[in-house]
């Protein structure tokens, strides 16, 4: 890392939803309330492994995470949760003054990785990154679906602007942390991409920290000689495994989610308080976990949290994201969950 660029940084953070309140109703955080049946065997299972060093290569592991996106074993490089994955391949993709392309808003860690590598981070609306130029930059970020507003890239247009990185010998980095709540396809494999994967969000498990990236030929090198070894403990590669080879528990939590996020979005956008975020072409609905609300005002966003709050529910102050000063996201959860929301926030279905 760039020693200026880390001295610069020291102190900051990125802020994140999540509380850890047990008492709390917690809609701040994009994380399934539900987790596949067998985790918790898997897991007690796991501890006797523990007493020993994990294998370096995870081939259990890097299998099931071939089955679950699609692609070779050889291409997936295990990591302790998605952000890992996101900053080994920023590390070994930016050098100190390189220009890379993130979106806006999106992830905050995208911009703190890239200036940690005393790189120059060059934001760009979400939904216009795909009409910039490659070759202006050394790297190029996209989040599928984007968090937080919830909408993906349609599959011609990134296949486009993969190939467009590709001729350009510009690094793709495509963070898929939430593309397993879709159907959509992974670009997992794809010459010129890496792909990183959390496995914390879908499988409702992120103290667990599990991950993937993926990439192929001379890239997945680089990405795997900078991979810490053993940076997946037993019980992660244990359990992650096991979710990844749990295709019912996808399918019912994609159905419901869609179910329930059009719920919300009927409920929201009848509310002339706020307004739900709509996409516009290129991009399209993903059934991302997630709603991305427009209160009007920062006044207006802050009684909304203050409402939630009051009745001991925490939504996410969105008005941290780049450009987002009147928003706050609401993730999606289950039905019962739900009507104690819009019950508390006075929203009428």
């Amino acid at each position: 890392m760039d020693n200026e660029a880390v001295a610069r940084l020291a102190g900051t953070e990125v802020v994140h939803g999540s509380s850890d309140d047990p008492d709390t109703l917690d809609f701040s955080a994009n994380v399934n309330p539900e987790v596949p049946d067998g985790v918790a065997e898997a897991y007690a299972g796991a501890l006797d492994e523990a007493r020993t060093y994990p294998p370096e290569d995870y081939p259990e592991y890097r299998r099931a995470a071939a089955r679950y996106v699609d692609c070779d074993a050889d291409a997936v490089i295990p990591t302790a949760g998605g952000l890992a994955a996101i900053r080994l391949a920023v590390a070994v993709t930016v050098d100190p003054g390189d220009r890379a392309l993130v979106p806006a808003p999106s992830f905050g860690e995208y911009a703190r990785e890239i200036e940690l590598q005393g790189g120059e981070t060059v934001s760009v609306a979400h939904d216009a990154v795909l009409d910039r130029d490659p070759e202006e930059f050394t790297l190029a970020i996209l989040c599928n679906p984007n968090n937080p507003t919830g909408d993906a890239y349609e599959s011609a247009a990134l296949a486009e602007f993969a190939e467009r990185c590709r001729a350009a010998g510009t690094v793709l980095l495509v963070d898929e942390a939430f593309l397993g709540f879709t159907d959509r396809p992974s670009l997992a494999g794809e010459p010129g991409v890496v792909v990183t994967r959390s496995l914390t969000k879908l499988f409702g498990l992120p103290g667990l920290r599990a991950g993937f990236a993926v990439a192929t030929g001379e890239l997945r090198e680089r990405v795997r000689t900078a991979a810490i070894t053993w940076g997946l403990g037993w019980p992660a590669a244990v359990v992650g495994a096991h979710c990844m080879d749990s295709p019912e528990f996808v399918a019912a939590t994609r159905d419901r989610v869609a179910s329930e996020r059009e719920r919300l979005r009927a409920a929201f956008g009848a509310d002339s308080r706020v307004s739900v975020y709509e996409p516009d072409p290129p991009m399209g609905d993903a059934s991302a976990p997630f709603l991305l609300l427009d209160c009007g005002s920062e006044e207006g966003a802050e009684a909304l949290l203050s409402r939630a709050r009051t009745a001991g529910i925490e939504l996410r102050d969105a008005r941290s994201f780049t450009g987002l000063d009147t928003h706050v996201r609401v993730a999606v959860r289950t039905a019962a969950e739900h009507d104690r929301l819009l019950e508390a926030l006075d929203v009428r279905e």
